[in-house]
């Protein structure tokens, strides 16, 4: 008899040990995406959620002022005027073009916010988007003019600096 309540003890010792590692675990889990989730990311959706490129670029200076679909939105619905930049965590030609266009935005003063289509595919569809990077002029929320594909320094193959510059400072203070 004494055997067999040893016996069970001893099961529902390990039982219990068990059950509280696999808690722990899932509290440890949860808590992990919750700090990931919107800590260091702009995009509102749990880390893990994110495409692997897009990670790499959440430090990098070149990449911040991110805009959400909801924003953009309320934006364009609000009748604003301004730029949006979309582009791709994926696209060579995104970052190509990236590190020379957000220094230029910001020693123009123009307020440069980017929109990921990695994250919201959405995008492509709702602003007509046929390749990346496409810079987007909207006045009164509507769209004005774009600048469609990336940055090439010697001007072939894509848009110089100028052609980005002018075309900044054509809107910048519309």
């Amino acid at each position: 008899m004494n055997k067999k309540r040893s016996l069970n003890r001893r099961i529902i010792a390990y039982v219990s040990v068990f059950v509280a590692l696999i808690a722990v675990l899932i509290i440890i889990n949860q808590l992990s995406n919750n700090v990931n989730s919107n800590a260091d990311n702009p995009y509102q959706k749990p880390y893990n959620q994110l495409n692997p490129e897009t990670v790499k670029l959440l430090k990098d200076e070149n990449y911040q002022n991110i805009i959400l679909p909801a924003q953009l939105d309320q934006k364009l619905s609000n009748k604003e005027s301004g730029f949006v930049y979309f582009f791709a965590a994926t696209c060579p030609h995104c970052r190509a073009t990236t590190p020379m266009l957000s220094p230029l935005a910001n020693e123009l003063k123009v307020e440069l916010p980017k929109y990921n289509l990695d994250e919201f595919q959405e995008g492509w569809r709702k602003y007509n988007i046929q390749y990346t990077p496409t810079l987007v002029y909207f006045k009164d929320g509507k769209e004005v003019e774009r600048i469609e594909g990336g940055y090439a320094e010697d001007g072939t193959g894509g848009h110089s600096k100028q052609t980005f510059t002018d075309f900044l400072n054509k809107y910048k203070g519309l």
